[in-house]
């Protein structure tokens, strides 16, 4: 508790967008005051932050005000330009640390970093043009998964090609940007652990959720999720290995393929993780105070649940299904304030509690 980071300190948050609302809110049940930065003038985490500083992330001098404003800055999103973090951490400490946006914001270093890690992923090439995605396509085959190496959420950024045929077609659909082809991994189902280190460097993990995802978006979140005991133990061990090896401090997600060869991972996200919202009704610290324990120096929570919980995305027009799930005494509603609805737009989430011993 030396490091702890002072009551009423201020802490920065990049992104505005409806992990740094939740992150405001949980930071201010601790005590503490954030500052938002986010180009938006009315993004979801401007509603509930102390101060929302509303400018580009290629504005030096708007950063430079920003971290003279804070105490410590973090981040809700990965894909932040290498010169604004430049700017920032000449004045504050970011945490999680850069070493861990560097892995994660290029598809290609962060396969790397796993595999240099002994972990198991999918198998991957490197593809800078049509050249070396025929080559690719000769090593790996189809079907396989044509990413770009920068900018992918939510299945954008991504062509599936089931023949050598739509090679031309693929690169064309990513811009000809630098890519990675990834082949498809055979798996029952996707999990996911969300970790947390602190300071001191002590790891927690939740339980692992398992994941449905339609169109390339999370739809819900399940847990306890179908592991063995072997594979539970498998998967929090897998997490922190990759938490320590970045000299991590805060909250990660990371993402699972069950296989009948063991757990392949997916990709990491470095930040609270849409598939960690079941947290906020299934254990007593969430992972949005989890991350504020870790980056202010307090003690982490242990992470243990008090209820199975499904929780499901409210995405584009499920949110005029609001009454009816407002009526559902067993669902608890946490919405973003966005106000603009949009196809494949996450405008909420539910979690569907169920406390353990019923």
């Amino acid at each position: 508790m030396t490091d702890l980071l002072t009551q009423g300190a201020t802490i920065g948050i990049l992104g505005g967008g409806q992990l740094g609302r939740m992150l405001s809110v949980a930071a201010a049940r601790l005590g503490y005051k954030t500052c938002v930065f986010d180009p938006a003038g009315d993004c979801p985490a401007s509603h509930v932050a102390n101060f929302h500083l509303k400018a580009a992330y290629d504005d030096a001098e708007a950063l430079r005000r920003f971290a003279e404003a804070c105490d410590i800055v973090t981040y809700e999103f990965e894909n932040i330009p290498t010169d604004a973090l430049d700017v920032i951490e000449a004045l504050r400490p970011i945490r999680p640390g850069r070493e861990a946006l560097r892995v994660s914001q290029d598809r290609l270093t962060e396969k790397r970093f796993l595999t240099d890690l002994g972990l198991a992923t999918a198998p991957y090439a490197a593809v800078g043009d049509s050249g070396e995605l025929a080559a690719a396509l000769a090593q790996i085959g189809t079907p396989s998964i044509l990413k770009t190496r920068r900018f992918g959420y939510d299945g954008k950024g991504q062509v599936r090609l089931t023949s050598p045929d739509e090679a031309a077609h693929a690169m064309a659909e990513i811009g000809d940007a630098p890519a990675i082809l990834e082949g498809v991994v055979a798996f029952s189902h996707e999990v996911s652990v969300i970790a947390a280190r602190g300071l001191g460097g002590e790891v927690a993990c939740y339980d692992p959720g398992e994941n449905l995802h339609r169109d390339g978006i999370l739809r819900s979140t399940t847990v306890p999720a179908r592991l063995s005991t072997a594979q539970r133990t498998d998967a929090v061990l897998l997490a922190g290995r990759i938490l320590n090896a970045l000299d991590y401090v805060g909250v990660m997600g990371v993402e699972l393929f069950v296989t009948e060869q063991g757990l392949v991972v997916n990709e990491i996200a470095p930040r609270v993780h849409n598939s960690g919202h079941w947290t906020q009704n299934g254990c007593a610290i969430d992972q949005f105070e989890q991350h504020i324990r870790a980056i202010a120096g307090w003690p982490l929570g242990d992470g243990t649940r008090h209820a199975d919980v499904v929780m499901e995305n409210l995405i584009g027009a499920d949110i005029d299904r609001l009454s009816e799930i407002a009526r559902d005494s067993a669902a608890a509603l946490h919405l973003y304030g966005k106000t603009q609805v949009k196809p494949g737009r996450k405008m909420g989430h539910i979690n569907r509690v169920t406390p353990l011993g019923r």
